[in-house]
C-alpha cells in the first residue's frame, strides 16, 4: 500500500479536571482522559468511519485530526510530514488541507450571514481568492457540487431559510471552498430526517469520488457506517478495540463490544416467535477520569473472567486478513456464539 494521507500513531488526549482544595493540598491531579492511545492509518480516497457510544472519543480524536485541540501525547503525520506540535503557518496551512462537516449546521453557521457569506468566509479568513466576485464564482461551483440547485435561489439566503437537508450540504458546500485534502464529518447526518440521511450521505459519496477526498466519518450509527465506511474502528472509552474493513467488522465481529452495538441497533427475529433479544452488555460507561484496570471493558463484558483484569490491557493485534481487534478470548467467544447459534436453529 502507498504512504497513508494521515498516520495517527499512539494519540492522547486528557483533560484536567478541576481539583479541590484537599487535591491541591496532597497534589493529586484526576485526568478524563478522553483520548487514551489509538493508531491508525488512513489512505488517500479512503472513507474511514469511527464509531461508538457516545463520550467513547471520537469527536475529540476529529478534534484533534484538525488540530483544534492540541494532544497530551503521540505523534500524527499528514502526507508524511509529522503535524503534531505544529503553529503559525504551517498549522493554519494545515487547516485548509483538513476541513470538518459539524454535527449541527445550523449551530456551525453564523446565522446573520447569508449562505453567499458564510461560504466565502473560509476564502477570506486564508486569504484565497484575488477579488469578490472569484470568491462567488466557486462559492456557485461548490453549492452546485452539493445539489443546491439553481444556486442562485440560495446564496442570497440566511441559514435559518433552508431545511435541516438543504443546511447540510451548504456546510459541505462550505468544507469544499479550499479543496482540502481530507473532511472530517462529525456525525452529518444525526440531525436530518431519516427519509433524506441516504440522500446526503450519496451526495457525499458523489462528491468523494468526483474530486479524489478523503473522509473521516464520525458516527454511532453502525447502519449508515456500513453503507458509507470503507473501513471501520469501534471506540470504546477513549481506545480502538476493534477495526478492519467495514463489511467484515459488521458481519464477523470479534469484540464482545461491537458485538453489543450491533445487537443494539438490529436483532433478527427468528422462528414464529416475535421477541426481542438481550443485549449482551450490562452496566453503564465508566468515568474517562477512572479507566478499570486490565481490559477496560471487563466490567461491562459477559464473557469477561478474572484475567481480563489481572492481565494487562490487551492492544490491537491482527485476527487475520488485517481484521484487528484488542481481546484475548475472542476465539473462545466466537465459538460459544457458534453454538448458541446452533442450539437456537435446532430449537
Amino acid at each position: 500500500m502507498s504512504e497513508p494521507i494521515l498516520r495517527v500513531e499512539n494519540l492522547k488526549k486528557w483533560f484536567p479536571v478541576k481539583r479541590s482544595i484537599r487535591q491541591v493540598l496532597s497534589g493529586e491531579r484526576t485526568q478524563v482522559k478522553a483520548v487514551d492511545g489509538i493508531s491508525f492509518d488512513v489512505q488517500k480516497g479512503e472513507i474511514f468511519g469511527l464509531v461508538g457510544e457516545s463520550g467513547c472519543g471520537k469527536t475529540t480524536t476529529g478534534k484533534l485530526i484538525m488540530k483544534l485541540l492540541d494532544s497530551t501525547d503521540g505523534k500524527m503525520y499528514m502526507e508524511g510530514e509529522d503535524v503534531t506540535g505544529i503553529s503559525g503557518d504551517a498549522l493554519a496551512a494545515h487547516r485548509r488541507k483538513v476541513q470538518m462537516i459539524f454535527q449541527d449546521p445550523y449551530a456551525s453557521m453564523n446565522p446573520r450571514f447569508k449562505i453567499l457569506d458564510v461560504l466565502m468566509e473560509p476564502l477570506v479568513i486564508h486569504g484565497v481568492g484575488e477579488t469578490s466576485q472569484e470568491r462567488e464564482t466557486w462559492a456557485i461551483k461548490a453549492l452546485e457540487e452539493v445539489k443546491l440547485t439553481p444556486p442562485d435561489e440560495f446564496l442570497s439566503r440566511h441559514p435559518h431559510m433552508l431545511s435541516g437537508g438543504q443546511r447540510q450540504r451548504a456546510a459541505t458546500a462550505r468544507t469544499l471552498m479550499l479543496s482540502p485534502s481530507i473532511i472530517v464529518a462529525d456525525e452529518p447526518v444525526s440531525m436530518i430526517d431519516l427519509s433524506t440521511r441516504a440522500e446526503i450521505l450519496h451526495m457525499m459519496r458523489q462528491v468523494q469520488r468526483e474530486l479524489g477526498l478523503t473522509y473521516i466519518y464520525i458516527t454511532h450509527d453502525l447502519s449508515t457506517a456500513r453503507y458509507f465506511t470503507d473501513r471501520l474502528a469501534v471506540m470504546y472509552l477513549g481506545r480502538i478495540v476493534e477495526m478492519g474493513v467495514a463489511g467484515e467488522v459488521i458481519d464477523n465481529t470479534l469484540h464482545p463490544y461491537s458485538k453489543a452495538l450491533i445487537a443494539a441497533v438490529c436483532e433478527p427475529v427468528s422462528g414464529r416467535v416475535n421477541r426481542i433479544k438481550e443485549v449482551p452488555i450490562k452496566g453503564e460507561i465508566p468515568a474517562a477520569t477512572n479507566i478499570p484496570q486490565g481490559c477496560r471493558f471487563h466490567p461491562r463484558c459477559v464473557y469477561a473472567t478474572q484475567a481480563c483484569w489481572e492481565q494487562p490491557e490487551p492492544e490491537l493485534f491482527d485476527a487475520g486478513n488485517g481484521h484487528m481487534v484488542a481481546c484475548r478470548r475472542y476465539e473462545e467467544i466466537l465459538e460459544k456464539g457458534d453454538a448458541a447459534k446452533t442450539s437456537e436453529a435446532e430449537f
